[in-house]
């Protein structure tokens, strides 16, 4: 895993690179926005790939728990990838309703994530 920074008027933005599922439940999310807050960031970037693909299953609840978490801890999350490849209309209704706030947020590049974070 690799941590890219990325500078917003003086403002650190982690993206968190991999190859890998990083965030297979809860307490991975946890560990991960711990050790990125204590480097100092309070906006993330993570791509679709690293989650489990539990995460997009809203009956697992894995989803509303880790954006509660990000929510209360207020560290922006920006999670980025293919949203529209996904065919539950509660999952589309979910990011919808995300993407209207500024706490979490669903885009389709790192570029469009940047740009959303300056806002």
């Amino acid at each position: 895993m690799e941590i890219k920074e990325h500078f917003l008027n003086e403002i650190k933005v982690a993206e968190v690179i991999s190859d890998k599922v990083i965030i297979q439940n809860t307490e991975d999310a946890l560990d991960l926005m711990g050790n990125l807050y204590y480097q100092g960031f309070d906006k993330m970037i993570i791509h679709q790939k690293n989650i489990t693909s539990d995460f997009f299953d809203l009956k697992t609840k894995m989803a509303g728990d880790i954006l509660q978490k990000f929510s209360n801890y207020r560290i922006r999350l920006i999670i980025v990838g293919d949203f529209l490849s996904f065919e539950s209309k509660s999952l589309k209704a979910f990011i919808y309703e995300s993407n209207t706030g500024k706490q979490v947020n669903f885009l389709s590049s790192t570029s469009e994530a940047l740009k959303k974070l300056t806002c």
